[in-house]
């Protein structure tokens, strides 16, 4: 089970080409769908951004609209970029002098590759009443360090979210392939029944993270097994047979997987598949629930995981699911 990607890579949305398959090393003239990778690193790189002077501050405190779509092909050994957004961010200030405190909008209407970053356009608005002053801050600074965030987006958008795309030659695939039986087990799994095109295996990695939640094992436990509880925190649609054996899937299908061992209020174990994986590669993922005093740890080890996914895994399962759950537990304690 993972969180919305954003945080997540994990977006059906393809409006040009549902049957092409998304995978880490591709085939060549396959595309890979970013959308989802796109909106979690957006909201990272923008959301938080603050600007000052002698007469106040202001600070972009919400991604209200993220609109689009963005992927990456590989095509004879070249990759190409698509992407198109529309953004809207609302930002909040304070003037220095008076205290007074205003609000905005920033709208991006056009980010995308027909256009250069310093040549985007950014609107800069406010609500009706005094408080100019900040307005002209954020049409001046705040556009410069909104421009540079989206300037950040782009080079890890193809730095980062493209590793392994390209895929080797097939004498360089047999090279490739050569090198990674010599290599130890301790420093690269990897996975036999998860093959892409040439006979090259997929590098995957191990995962463990660890988190405290203020609640008491068995509620935690519930969160991760029962349907409702998961289509609150993961604001989706969920299918879920929470036995041994049973399929689950998450994410208007993006996600899917079975459960191999259910421990009551103790352990899960699930194979796990994001849909942009290579075909019927999965990871297996297990949840550890350890009681503490008056709060349960959720250790998370995962296996697996191909390398070039290994980021937007751990962005996932700390934003969208670690920081939902925390936030349906206080909602669930303040109802009572």
């Amino acid at each position: 089970m993972v969180g919305k990607w954003a945080i997540s890579a994990y977006d059906s949305t393809d409006t040009r080409n549902s049957k092409k398959t998304n995978q880490c090393a591709t085939t060549m003239g396959t595309e890979r769908d970013a959308t989802s990778w796109s909106k979690g690193r957006l909201r990272e790189l923008l959301v938080g951004i603050t600007v000052e002077n002698e007469a106040g501050r202001c600070e972009i405190s919400e991604l209200k609209q993220v609109e689009g779509e963005a992927s990456c092909s590989s095509r004879k050994g070249k990759l190409i970029f698509f992407y198109e957004w529309n953004i809207k961010l609302g930002w909040k200030g304070i003037i220095r002098e008076s205290g007074a405190k205003h609000k905005g909008l920033i709208e991006i209407p056009s980010l995308s590759e027909e256009n250069e970053v310093d040549d985007t356009e950014v609107n800069v608005s406010k609500k009706k009443g005094d408080g100019d002053i900040l307005k002209d801050l954020m049409k001046t600074a705040g556009t410069a360090k909104v421009r540079e965030a989206l300037g950040d987006y782009l080079k890890a958008l193809k730095t980062e979210f493209t590793m392994g795309m390209i895929l080797p030659t097939k004498a360089m695939a047999a090279q490739e392939l050569t090198v990674e039986r010599k290599l130890s087990e301790n420093t690269l799994q990897i996975q036999a029944s998860s093959r892409v095109a040439l006979g090259v295996r997929i590098p995957t990695v191990a995962l463990h993270m660890t988190e405290l939640f203020d609640t008491a094992i068995e509620q935690l436990y519930r969160i991760f097994t029962v349907k409702d509880l998961v289509q609150k925190f993961s604001k989706s649609p969920a299918v879920l047979e929470a036995e041994k054996g049973g399929k689950f899937q998450m994410f208007d299908g993006n996600i899917t997987g079975e459960y191999t061992e259910l421990l009551t209020n103790k352990k899960i174990v699930m194979k796990w598949r994001c849909r942009n994986w290579p075909e019927e590669h999965y990871a297996i993922v297990a949840l550890n629930f350890v009681p503490t005093l008056q709060q349960t740890e959720l250790q998370l080890d995962c296996k697996g995981v191909p390398v070039c996914e290994e980021e937007n895994m751990k962005f996932c399962w700390q934003k969208q699911h670690f920081e939902e759950i925390k936030g349906l537990l206080q909602l669930t304690t303040l109802n009572g």
